[in-house]
């Protein structure tokens, strides 16, 4: 029976593969600390992440070549050749990019734009690898809170500027106000179904 089991395990989790499901991916740990209407109010404690800055391409180019880039880190191109656990979610936000500054995406007013991966929790700045790519860089990401809306299907530009003025909609009569620029978080491969993705938008808030 125990063998049958194994068997079974095993088909389950290729299945998920092929369809793109995770299955044991680590995410950074938050607190929900309130909701309104469909946004969840999650509290994040610091974390570190790996980052990338991409200039002189579209979104969906730079989440791309950013993401070759930090996935190359992970995967050995580092000084210890250490191979590090991927996590969930990529990021992809509009925000003024601070070199000293999620798989994440930013991009500001002069096109840059900034491609992150959370490191797993057991890992800290000091004993992190160095990157071999001098432009993937090691940052501590600060505490925050954040107003998240989650949503199934495409992340496209177009879809994720939508989803992204809904969120800011839905916070607006609340007593949360945004904090700063949104950020959209991206927790499947690409090759997963549109409609078993889990994607979600968010933006750091404050209270009044």
């Amino acid at each position: 029976m125990h063998g049958v089991m194994t068997i079974l395990s095993s088909i389950v989790l290729a299945a998920c593969s092929v369809v793109g499901i995770r299955t044991g991916t680590e995410e950074p740990a938050y607190t929900v600390v309130d909701h309104v209407g469909e946004l969840e109010i999650r509290q994040y404690a610091p974390r570190i992440a790996a980052e990338t800055v991409i200039e002189g391409q579209d979104p969906g180019q730079a989440i791309q070549t950013g993401f070759r880039r930090v996935a190359g880190y992970i995967f050995g191109g580092n000084k210890a050749k250490t191979k590090i656990a991927m996590t969930a979610p990529v990021a992809q936000s509009s925000e003024k990019i601070a070199m000293t500054a999620p798989v994440a995406q930013a991009r500001d007013a002069q096109g840059r734009q900034l491609v992150r991966f959370f490191m797993p929790a057991e890992w800290t700045l000091a004993t992190l690898p160095v990157p071999d790519d001098p432009s993937v860089h090691l940052v501590e990401v600060p505490a925050e809170t954040m107003a998240v809306l989650r949503f199934t299907g495409s992340h496209s530009p177009d879809t994720l500027a939508e989803r992204q003025a809904e969120l800011l909609r839905l916070l607006g009569p609340s007593h949360f106000h945004a904090d700063g620029p949104p950020v959209s978080w991206f927790y499947d491969p690409p090759w997963t179904l549109p409609w078993l993705r889990r994607n979600e938008v968010a933006v750091p808030v404050g209270s009044s």
